[in-house]
């Protein structure tokens, strides 16, 4: 379970996220929705070591904001940013298992072949590099990434946007198998009309201020 208290996150000198308190069980599924720019990537960001940020985001008893980015990797935290942030030159294979590489990960075969019985697609162009790939291929290929490294938790920052609506049920579709994996998922989305129907909570962000409904936050976070 994630839990996040009393999270701020600047960039330079210009607060971005303020006091965001929210919660995320083990297994749920929960979208971060607000208009471009109220900080969602930036609180992403921030969760996953990118950004400086002050506050606790504690998963599984350990506060990651103490830990720096590739220890939470090792913590099971797996990321997949908007603009896929996949390396032109390695091919698709190669892209996905940087997080296992820089966590020297012992079982990072059998965890692709996991990624690829889920995502056949994927694996079907395995061999090409990134550059060779269209926007929506993309998107798959960072997603099968975050997959890598994500055992216990996916931040996934827009990952329905710009794809072809064939594209877009797909993604849905694999996102809806990890389900049975108990993985907790945070989804940041301008729009929840692609994931609506995946999520069991909804947190609101309007400039930098979380505003969870009713119920959502847990009683650690607020006390």
């Amino acid at each position: 379970m994630l839990e996040v208290a009393g999270l701020n996150v600047s960039i330079g000198t210009v607060p971005i996220v303020h006091d965001a308190n929210f919660f995320v069980g083990e297994g749920e599924f929960c979208g971060l929705i607000g208009r471009n720019g109220a900080g969602k990537t930036t609180l992403l960001r921030a969760l996953m070591g990118a950004l400086p940020a002050k506050g606790r985001a504690v998963l599984d008893g350990t506060d990651l904001i103490s830990l720096p980015s590739y220890r939470r990797v090792d913590k099971g935290v797996g990321y997949m940013p908007e603009d896929r942030r996949l390396v032109p030159e390695f091919t698709v294979e190669e892209n996905i298992m940087l997080p296992a590489w820089a966590a020297s990960m012992g079982d990072a075969p059998e965890r692709l072949k996991w990624i690829f019985g889920i995502m056949p697609e994927v694996e079907r162009f395995r061999s090409r590099r990134a550059l060779e790939l269209s926007g929506g291929q993309q998107k798959m290929v960072a997603l099968a990434r975050a997959l890598m490294a994500g055992r216990r938790l996916l931040l996934l920052d827009e990952p329905f946007e710009g794809l072809a609506p064939a594209l877009a049920r797909r993604l849905g579709e694999v996102m809806a198998n990890l389900k049975a994996e108990r993985v907790s998922v945070l989804i940041a989305e301008s729009n929840e009309a692609h994931v609506r129907d995946l999520l069991v909570r909804t947190f609101r962000i309007e400039r930098g201020r979380v505003m969870a409904e009713a119920g959502a936050l847990s009683k650690a976070a607020v006390g």
